[in-house]
């Protein structure tokens, strides 16, 4: 249940994410919308994993090591989003491009970091 606990926030976040990006691309640079809409759906995914996929209450170090997590991927979706721009690729259809590539490097990644040592067992 947690991980489809997990599931839903992470689409909820996604949809929060892209909806404000939508928004605010018509009046600002695209870099700022689409990290505006990055921050928002952040705070709001870090209250949500809180108490509804863990449930837990929020804390200054939860918080501090969830934003350590979405620190490198907030880079990663950055970088992409602007290499799908430079490639050409529409305005609205990059970022959910990105969040895809993003989800599947972040699960190859936590996939390794998990099965690290059962793998060298």
């Amino acid at each position: 249940m947690q991980f489809l606990r997990f599931c839903i926030i992470g689409t909820l976040a996604a949809a929060v994410h892209y909806g404000i990006y939508f928004l605010l691309q018509h009046w600002i640079n695209l870099n700022i919308a689409y990290t505006a809409g990055y921050i928002i759906s952040f705070v709001g995914n870090y209250f949500l994993t809180n108490y509804f996929t863990f449930r837990t209450r929020p804390s200054w170090g939860k918080f501090i090591g969830f934003a350590g997590s979405h620190g490198l991927n907030y880079v990663l979706h950055i970088v992409l989003f602007n290499f799908f721009l430079f490639m050409g690729v529409h305005k609205l259809i990059a970022p959910p491009l990105v969040m895809l590539v993003a989800m599947l490097v972040q699960f190859c990644i936590l996939r390794i970091v998990f099965t690290w040592n059962k793998n060298k067992a």
